[in-house]
């Protein structure tokens, strides 16, 4: 699947870093009055306890399906399903749907996906869940669904990747003028993916 290639690690370490930075983060709320108080404490102490309990869940299934692979399929599906109010239920489908990507589960990943943008509540995985959707689809040749879910992406830090990935679905679909004036605007965007120019100079040929 040529439509994968390096920039799937910089995929898994945007989702290491917002691990990082969130991942300990509990529901925090406002309770007027001293019984209120009193409500939201037990609450409070309730919640964090399950995100505790979630977070430690998560460190050791993501550590179990990195080293099985998708003979940890079952077990992660279990924690999905168990946590599927929290993000990191969000961040486990998209782990397993890369272990089922590597192992060509293509139709499995593209579930795990979509379930996974469904889910999602943080705005700043929308645009890696999208990227994904976007290869898998392009992966299965389904080249203009692959194009809509590209597209559904406003994120200006994204610009320049999606219009390289726009690049790369169009030269697959045969239209190489599209593709050549996608990898151009990817440049414009302020790309700096060194492979660009070469993909530039063999369509100029």
């Amino acid at each position: 699947m040529s439509i994968y290639d390096a920039d799937e690690e910089q995929q898994v370490e945007a989702i290491k870093d917002w691990w990082a930075a969130n991942g300990k983060a509990v529901i925090i709320g406002v309770v007027i009055g001293i019984g209120g108080i009193i409500g939201w404490r037990y609450h409070q102490d309730g919640i964090t306890a399950e995100q505790e309990a979630a977070s430690h869940g998560y460190n050791a299934l993501i550590s179990n399906l990195e080293a099985k692979g998708l003979s940890a399929e079952k077990t992660t599906q279990e924690f999905i399903t168990a946590n599927d109010k929290t993000s990191y239920a969000v961040l486990a489908s998209l782990q397993l749907a890369k272990a089922q990507i590597d192992a060509n589960k293509l139709d499995d990943a593209l579930t795990q996906l979509k379930w996974a943008k469904l889910h999602a509540k943080d705005e700043t995985l929308l645009p890696i869940i999208s990227y994904r959707i976007a290869r898998v689809l392009a992966a299965q040749a389904q080249y203009d669904a692959a194009i809509k879910e590209v597209s559904t992406v406003k994120s200006e830090a994204w610009k320049a990747r999606n219009q390289e990935l726009l690049g790369d679905i169009n030269l697959l679909k045969g239209d190489k003028e599209a593709a050549q004036k996608a990898y151009i605007q990817a440049q414009q965007d302020g790309s700096q993916n060194q492979a660009l120019q070469m993909k530039i100079d063999d369509l100029a040929k």
